[in-house]
């Protein structure tokens, strides 16, 4: 018996409400958790303006406001062009972000600083200008895999950026590291924008490389090892990483190269045998490092005993590891409370050492609630990545959020005395706009992906009444 017209009118009509509601749906959601971000941010800045001075500053407020609205302008960009986007990524990287604010501004008020000089105020305008950039890259890259074709170009750019501060004219060396350029009063720290172009690389690279990357090779000790030639690529990687090491003496930079082309080799391949070749160069290349230059053994002795009087009295010593200890100690479960604590007694508390600042603030519930967060942006960051239907979507997304794991993971770990300190940042949290820009553009890609994943079309086998029926769905 034939359906009447009137059915298939009413079938068809609730079809696509359905198809419209669920994006509209993923929005909404989103928005209401930007409101509740933005709201423990503006929180958090009157917290520490009460804590430390007991009064608010109304201006500094109105400029948090303005990064709100800046934020709220980035969610309606979604609604346009990236719909089915991933409503918890924005709320997350804006709570970070505020809190780092937040803690910066608060060792502002504890140093007396004020203007341009403040590093809060230097962090919101940095902010506003990574918010932006992140709402240029949601305009511009409207599909992933354009990217794909780039490949060389983001490698020849990856390496350019990575470069550029050994040049003699705008290079600058800060703190014994030699990672800035500096042209006028401004200054950056180009390798941040390094990591995301060589991600890209990475990703198109191992797309068409990974036939003879995975199944050629010989068998030795169980392990299926890769041909001599197929080498070639973790050896270049290696020895860009150690190049890092020796003439921009930085550790950091160079551990999270190496790793994320390592990560995405394993994911590409499936191979544990790379994982292990790549750690035993890596390990051999960190050990010969300890003995033969002084910078990197005297931040391995730092680590081992970083109590002893020779070590805590050296230069570049582990005087600013102990502080950091103390402050965390000093913070015990619940925090001394916003504006409380002494988080300005540890050297570049608002930049390296942004999380023992938080943790003597916070206390170790606040800084769980901060990994939680960092949990929550690198898993949805998995997700998009394993949910892609194309491989190179797979594995930028798995790359890119593995870049904000390594980093958390290393910054948070040399605080903490698990590692040797690497002068790696904290992402979204500590001082810098570099760091914040190549952060907020990360975001903006990862939302991209997760906007094509959900938007693509799958076909689902109906086990209803009538066999074998196909539906079309989405994600």
């Amino acid at each position: 018996m034939t359906a009447s017209p009137s059915a298939d009118r009413a079938t068809f009509t609730s079809t696509i409400r359905l198809k419209l509601r669920q994006p509209a749906r993923l929005r909404n959601l989103e928005l209401l958790l930007v409101v509740f971000a933005i709201a423990i941010v503006l929180g958090a800045v009157a917290l520490v303006q009460l804590g430390a001075t007991g009064a608010i500053d109304a201006s500094v407020l109105a400029l948090v406001a303005v990064l709100g609205v800046l934020i709220l302008g980035m969610h309606l960009t979604m609604r346009i062009v990236a719909p089915d986007a991933d409503p918890l990524i924005l709320p997350i990287i804006t709570v970070l972000n505020g809190l780092g604010i937040a803690m910066i501004y608060r060792i502002d008020l504890a140093d007396g600083a004020s203007g341009w000089e403040a590093g809060g105020i230097r962090q919101i305008v940095w902010t506003a200008i990574a918010i932006v950039i992140a709402i240029g890259v949601l305009l511009v890259v409207r599909n992933h895999r354009v990217l794909q074709k780039y490949r060389f170009i983001a490698m020849f750019s990856g390496i350019l950026l990575l470069l550029l501060p050994m040049l003699p004219l705008i290079g600058t060396e800060k703190n014994g590291a030699r990672l800035w350029i500096e042209i006028g009063p401004f200054s950056f720290q180009p390798g941040e924008l390094g990591k995301v172009a060589l991600a890209i690389f990475f990703a198109g690279y191992l797309v068409t490389a990974r036939d003879s990357l995975s199944m050629v090779g010989r068998k030795f000790l169980g392990m299926q090892l890769p041909r001599a030639r197929d080498l070639g690529p973790i050896l270049v990687v290696f020895a860009a990483s150690m190049i890092v090491l020796v003439v921009q003496r930085d550790l950091g930079t160079a551990l999270l190269y190496f790793g994320l082309f390592l990560v995405m080799l394993y994911v590409a391949t499936g191979r544990s045998s790379w994982i292990i070749l790549g750690l035993a160069l890596f390990g051999t290349g960190a050990f010969v490092a300890s003995r033969v230059l002084s910078y990197v053994g005297g931040r391995v002795d730092a680590w081992l005993d970083p109590f002893n009087p020779d070590n805590y009295d050296a230069i570049g010593g582990s005087y600013q590891l102990v502080q950091g200890l103390f402050g965390l100690a000093n913070g015990g479960l619940i925090g001394t409370g916003l504006g409380r604590g002494r988080p300005d007694i540890t050297p570049l508390a608002e930049s390296d050492y942004i999380i023992s600042a938080l943790g003597e603030e916070l206390g170790l519930v606040g800084l769980f609630a901060i990994l939680g967060l960092y949990l929550l942006f690198v898993a949805r960051g998995f997700r998009i990545g394993f949910a892609g239907q194309d491989d190179f979507g797979r594995l930028l997304g798995v790359g890119l959020a593995f870049v904000i794991a390594l980093q958390v993971f290393v910054v948070i770990g040399g605080v903490t005395r698990v590692i040797p300190l690497t002068g790696l940042t904290t992402p979204f949290l500590a001082a810098g706009g570099s760091s914040l820009v190549a952060n907020w553009i990360i975001a903006a890609l990862l939302l991209r992906l997760s906007d094509s994943v959900r938007a693509q079309p799958l076909l689902v086998i109906d086990s209803g009444s009538e066999p074998n029926r196909l539906v079309v769905g989405q994600q």
